[in-house]
C-alpha cells in the first residue's frame, strides 16, 4: 500500500480516535470528579459521613474497574444501542469508553483529594464554611495538580481502550491496525499507526506533566485558601486617635 493510499485512512482514523477520546474524557471528568469527591466526603470522618453509601459506591467503582474493557463493551451493547441507535462507529464507542473511564478517574480523584491538608478543611469550617465551600475553595483547588495528572493518566488509558474498541467496529487507529495491518498483512501501515499512537500519548503526557508542575509550583508559592485565612485571621488595626 502506497503513502497516497495510507494518508486518507490515517487522517480519518486519527480524527476518529481523537473524537472518541476527547468526548469520553469530558464525560469521565464530569462523572468521575464528583464521584471521587463524594467517596471522600462520605468516608469515615468525612464531612458527609455515610458508611452505607460509601461502601455501596466503593463496591460499584471496584466492580466497574475490575471488568476488562473488551467484556464491558460487549456487556453494554444493548445499552449502547439504546443510547446511540447503533453498536458500531465513533458515537457508539463513546458510551463504553465513558462508562469504563468514570470509575477509573473517580479512584484517582479520591486519592488526590485525600492528600489535601485536613487543617485547611478544619480552618474553613471554623470560619463558618459549609461542605460546598470546603469542596470549592479547598479540596478541588488544593488537589488540582494531582487532578491534572489523574486526567492525563485517564486520557492515556482511554487511548488504549479506543484501540481495543476498534476491534469491534468502533473505527479509529486501532481499527486500521487490525483491519489492514493484521488481517491484510500491511505491516508498514500497522507500524505507522503504532508510531502515531506513541507520539500522541507522549505529547499528552508531556503536556499534562507540565501543567501539573506549573500548578504545583504556583500553589506552593501562593495558596489562595491560606492567604484568605491569614487575612481573615489578622486583627483589624485600631484607628489612631488624634492628639
Amino acid at each position: 500500500m502506497t503513502w497516497s493510499e495510507m494518508q486518507p485512512l490515517l487522517e480519518q482514523a486519527s480524527w476518529d480516535t481523537l473524537s472518541m477520546v476527547g468526548f469520553s474524557t469530558l464525560i469521565a471528568v464530569a462523572g468521575g470528579l464528583p464521584l471521587g469527591v463524594l467517596l471522600v466526603l462520605t468516608d469515615r470522618g468525612g464531612l458527609l459521613q455515610n458508611t452505607v453509601l460509601n461502601k455501596a459506591l466503593g463496591q460499584i467503582v471496584n466492580i466497574a474497574r475490575s471488568m476488562p474493557f473488551i467484556i464491558l463493551m460487549v456487556a453494554l451493547m444493548s445499552f449502547t444501542r439504546w443510547i446511540t441507535g447503533t453498536t458500531i462507529g465513533v458515537e457508539a464507542a463513546i458510551v463504553p469508553l465513558s462508562i469504563g473511564a468514570i470509575p477509573f478517574f473517580a479512584r484517582l480523584v479520591e486519592t488526590a483529594v485525600r492528600e489535601v491538608d485536613h487543617g485547611l478543611v478544619e480552618a474553613v469550617q471554623a470560619m463558618g464554611g459549609n461542605t460546598w465551600t470546603v469542596v470549592r475553595k479547598v479540596l478541588v483547588p488544593e488537589a488540582l495538580p494531582s487532578l491534572i495528572s489523574s486526567a492525563t493518566t485517564t486520557v492515556v488509558v482511554l487511548i488504549g481502550y479506543s484501540a481495543m474498541a476498534g476491534t469491534v467496529g468502533a473505527g479509529g487507529l486501532g481499527d486500521i491496525a487490525i483491519r489492514y495491518g493484521y488481517q491484510r498483512f500491511e505491516s508498514g501501515l500497522m507500524w505507522i499507526t503504532v508510531g502515531i499512537l506513541a507520539l500522541v500519548i507522549s505529547a499528552i503526557q508531556l503536556t499534562g506533566d507540565y501543567a501539573a508542575r506549573s500548578l504545583s509550583r504556583r500553589g506552593r508559592g501562593s495558596t489562595v485558601p491560606r492567604l484568605c485565612l491569614l487575612r481573615s485571621a489578622a486583627p483589624a488595626a485600631e484607628p489612631t486617635k488624634a492628639s
